[in-house]
């Protein structure tokens, strides 16, 4: 078969099918070209997602009749001269604008903000319409109609039409949070109207405006650097955290990307303070030298290559951590919320009247019965106090009674135990509702992971060894790894074909269920083993042993108890939640306390 040169209309086909791969893709490409033009107020409007209509507008420096004319032919740009060395704009292969109109109906209508008219110019299917004089205000109008009519087989691949248009949102709000003195608006008949105004040089605030008003509050700022590249930014405190990864932004020399590299570095970052399956909010802003990164690797530009991929992520993961040491103790504002949201009224007299007549058993109006506790049989430890009475007895100093100094804590004073798991404490602006056993847990979880990385964990000799029958592959896997165990304060030996002898426990866990113990480890080792060994994940095995060792749900405390427990917390890192990325905490200032009973 000849070989034959293809026709420029098939070849810029071909390329769309790269760089537009549906209308999230184009509408990319042309908000690109709109902010590389010094744009400050960007006009996005769709219809049928983006596949019947999509118009972008701006106030950017327009473009002449002669730039016109180039801007629809491929490889025709003016952001790149010789080198892809420097590369310090968003758009720079020249190609979206030709490979858009080879698959739609394409118009351009610019005007330099010193030009006296400006022009128009027509694309359809690939086939370049003559140009015209047209009236325009400063800077281009760009609308697309019909996407891939040229391309029929590519709309098959295309989703829903509120998918799609859901693509096209989550662009712009990236865009958005990578320029926050822009103004983006972004509206059409297939959706209800979104507008970001500008914020300046106000990151945060534009963050506010796309992720919620929550992240704000929530957030912690990041600042560092190493070697040639910096890293700024915000993430969220591990306690606030969502159902994918759709929140997590990142964005290198102001370019929004989707890279993988990024990604894996936020999770490690957040590694034992997330639950599983949940992911952390962040917004990661990295600025380098454009030669030490490659963003040259697809047409769609969202992948990059770093010529040092190690210091990088190293960058990102010791930001974060060094972040969430410092404040990402807290816990996030949304709990308090969702607790704000499970209150309801427990006394409502009118709402039902009883069957079968009145009686002092049924009726809503009946006394109050102190038998009846509060929703917990055993209330034992209030028995010893006096019935309230409305008696006023004079007071012997005319003075209040001074506060108490374990109230000015951050977590205050612990006033109670509840249903023998939550501490109550007062602190001077409200209460902190805290769970004992993830708090517990949490804080011997640390003091391992510190003991690690010095010496080996002190360990107790059991006077009688736990001899403990499990599989006898979990027994050889257990024993390969029985070194590693030795480290962190667990001594084993093999006890038969089918059972392991425990013979020395962590001391720091005092009294642990070492028969659940061993075999959840088993477990971990069995899943690990199949990629990389129990050395790299010592960590994890700490956090299981803190879970079995740590002050259990159920158990009573006494005031000193509970009062150390809370001054632990406060001056241990990511006690805000337990291993397992639940929050330990949740606080409730005296002003939502107040809004409850209707005093504010």
């Amino acid at each position: 078969m000849a070989i034959r040169q293809l026709s420029e209309t098939l070849i810029n086909q071909i390329a769309a099918g790269e760089v537009i791969e549906r209308p999230a893709s184009a509408a990319k490409e042309l908000i690109e070209n709109a902010l590389d033009a010094g744009a400050t107020r960007i006009e996005i409007a769709t219809a049928g997602g983006g596949k019947a209509l999509l118009r972008v507008s701006d106030n950017g420096s327009g473009m002449d009749a002669a730039d016109l004319e180039l801007a629809v032919r491929r490889h025709c740009t003016s952001k790149i001269s010789e080198t892809l060395e420097d590369i310090r704009t968003l758009g720079f292969r020249g190609e979206a604008l030709p490979s858009i109109g080879s698959v739609a109906r394409l118009s351009i209508a610019s005007r330099k903000r010193d030009s006296t008219g400006g022009h128009e110019i027509a694309v359809t299917g690939g086939k370049i319409a003559h140009m015209r004089p047209a009236a325009a205000n400063p800077g281009t109008i760009v609308e697309v109609r019909d996407l891939f009519f040229a391309t029929p087989a590519r709309l098959k691949f295309l989703k829903t039409e509120k998918a799609e248009a859901g693509a096209i949102t989550e662009i712009v709000k990236r865009m958005a949070i990578a320029f926050p003195a822009v103004r983006f608006v972004l509206s059409g008949s297939d959706r209800t109207t979104l507008e970001f105004p500008a914020t300046g040089d106000d990151h945060l605030a534009r963050m506010a405006q796309v992720l919620g008003r929550e992240f704000r509050d929530n957030a912690i700022a990041l600042d560092a650097v190493r070697e040639e590249i910096s890293l700024t930014g915000f993430a969220g405190v591990p306690t606030f955290n969502r159902g994918n990864s759709a929140h997590q932004y990142a964005f290198v020399n102001g370019r929004p990307v989707q890279d993988k590299l990024i990604l894996s570095a936020i999770r490690g970052a957040y590694a034992e303070t997330i639950p599983s399956g949940r992911y952390p909010v962040a917004v990661l802003s990295i600025t380098l030298d454009p030669a030490l990164v490659d963003v040259n690797v697809h047409p769609a530009k969202s992948d990059v290559r770093f010529r040092d991929p190690g210091l990088v992520r190293g960058l990102i993961v010791g930001a974060i951590r060094e972040a969430l040491a410092r404040d990402g103790s807290r816990a996030a504002t949304t709990g308090a919320s969702d607790m704000l949201r499970s209150f309801r009224p427990g006394f409502q007299p009118n709402s039902q009247r009883p069957q079968g007549g009145w009686s002092a058993e049924t009726s809503p109006s009946r006394p109050f019965q102190p038998t009846t506790g509060f929703g917990e049989r055993p209330q034992a430890s209030f028995d010893g106090l006096s019935m309230p009475t409305a008696r006023a007895e004079p007071q012997l100093s005319p003075q209040p009674p001074a506060p108490e100094p374990n109230a000015r804590y951050p977590l205050g004073a612990a006033r109670a135990q509840i249903h023998a798991n939550y501490i109550v404490a007062q602190t001077e602006d409200g209460l902190v509702i805290v769970d004992q056993h993830a708090a517990h847990e949490r804080l011997v979880f640390e003091a391992m992971r510190k003991a690690l990385h010095s010496k080996r964990l002190a360990s107790q000799v059991l006077l009688i060894p736990e001899i403990i029958d499990i599989p006898e592959e979990d027994c050889d896997r257990l024993m390969q790894h029985a070194a590693e165990l030795s480290e962190l304060g667990l001594a084993i030996e093999r006890f038969g074909p089918g059972a392991i002898a425990v013979r020395e426990t962590p001391a720091m866990l005092g009294e642990v269920d070492t028969h659940g113990l061993i075999r959840q480890l088993a477990d971990e080792i069995a899943e690990w083993d199949t990629a990389s060994g129990l050395s790299a994940k010592l960590e994890y095995v700490a956090a299981t042993m803190a879970c079995h060792g740590s002050v259990r749900s159920g158990r009573r405390l006494r005031p000193e108890e509970m009062n150390a427990l809370l001054r632990e917390m406060e001056v241990t890192p990511g006690s805000g939640q337990c291993n397992h990325g639940r929050p330990t905490y949740i606080e409730l200032k005296l002003s939502d306390i107040e809004r409850l009973f209707g005093r504010s």
